[in-house]
């Protein structure tokens, strides 16, 4: 089978150790099962792994890809959980478990025809989804659903600043939030991604750094050091930063005293459990949301979908097809 493989890391050139390359099909482990993969999107977890970021050389070669929609061996159409873990060494909540890994990262991805997961992490893929959406959700989708709902504790009402708009997770975290009841801003340097922001719910997008109407209950922060004094500033005394990335640099000015005196809350937010998959798929059934696709290309053309991902050029998820042709599902 075809797949693409990180053979190499470079910090300047990442991409230049990220082959396509003949594979062999993955023969399941007792309790894993077999998944044609017909959808799988690009993530920055990808990026990072190509340069050298959290991903120990001796990993290597690898076959990346963090999300997958496809059939099982049954013939059922699955989205693929990708948190591979002990949910009972994190007390209940997969993501706490000190040996957890993020799918690519000790077991083979998604950038192929086949990948073979535990038989638990197969989520049944609703019939409304389309598989190239449901590829967008595993881990974008969740970890937006994570920091709203299980960290943050979003209700009604409350006002969410989403720092970053157009990425994967902060598109996702409009959606949800605005479906949620709450009063949305999100922002970006892109006046079309600030255009894209309002039709998925916010209320108001503006210009990175830019002054609010008013302070905000909750910040949602992936971007980190560009973003991080804006989001303080930005936040009601009493509120709450939830953080689940920093693509822009990881040690941004604490100004503690501004966090300590207005009594501010900071959470770290890291993937998500099976039952969170679950929760979220139900809220979007009942609410019509569906994940925002920026393009849908081919397994070949996986370099250029890389290129305009790091570039900022993607406004949603990028989709990447195993084969040349979409699936005609639903």
């Amino acid at each position: 089978m075809r797949a693409a493989v990180a053979v190499s890391q470079d910090a300047d050139d990442p991409l230049a150790g990220l082959v396509l390359k003949d594979v062999p099909v993955p023969e399941p482990a007792p309790g894993w099962a077999l998944v044609r993969v017909l959808a799988s999107s690009l993530n920055m977890h990808d990026l990072w792994t190509l340069r050298g970021v959290g991903h120990p050389p001796e990993q290597l070669p690898r076959i990346l890809g963090c999300d997958a929609a496809g059939v099982d061996e049954d013939g059922r159409e699955v989205l693929v959980y990708p948190v591979i873990a002990d949910a009972d060494a994190g007390g209940g909540d997969e993501t706490l478990d000190p040996d957890r890994a993020l799918l690519s990262e000790r077991h083979d991805g998604a950038f192929a025809e086949y990948i073979t997961v535990p038989r638990r992490n197969l989520v049944p893929k609703p019939e409304w989804l389309s598989f190239e959406e449901a590829a967008c959700l595993p881990v974008a989708w969740t970890t937006a659903y994570r920091m709203l709902f299980t960290q943050a504790r979003i209700r009604a009402g409350d006002r969410v600043l989403v720092q970053g708009a157009g990425g994967g997770v902060a598109s996702a975290a409009i959606s949800l939030a605005a479906a949620a009841g709450a009063t949305v801003y999100a922002t970006s340097r892109s006046e079309s991604k600030r255009r894209a922001a309002l039709t998925w719910g916010a209320r108001h997008a503006v210009p990175t750094g830019e002054r609010l109407p008013e302070r905000v209950d909750v910040v949602v922060e992936t971007v980190g050091e560009a973003t991080w004094s804006h989001s303080l500033k930005s936040l009601r005394p009493g509120g709450t930063v939830v953080i689940a990335g920093a693509t822009s640099g990881a040690n941004p000015p604490a100004d503690l005293a501004r966090i300590f005196y207005l009594q501010q809350r900071i959470l770290g937010s890291t993937g998500c459990t099976r039952h969170e998959v679950v929760a979220m798929l139900r809220m979007m059934e009942a609410t019509g949301l569906r994940p925002a696709v920026d393009r849908v290309i081919p397994l070949a053309d996986i370099h250029e979908g890389f290129k305009a991902m790091a570039a900022g050029d993607v406004t949603g998820k990028i989709v990447v097809l195993p084969t040349d042709t979409p699936s005609t599902d639903h």
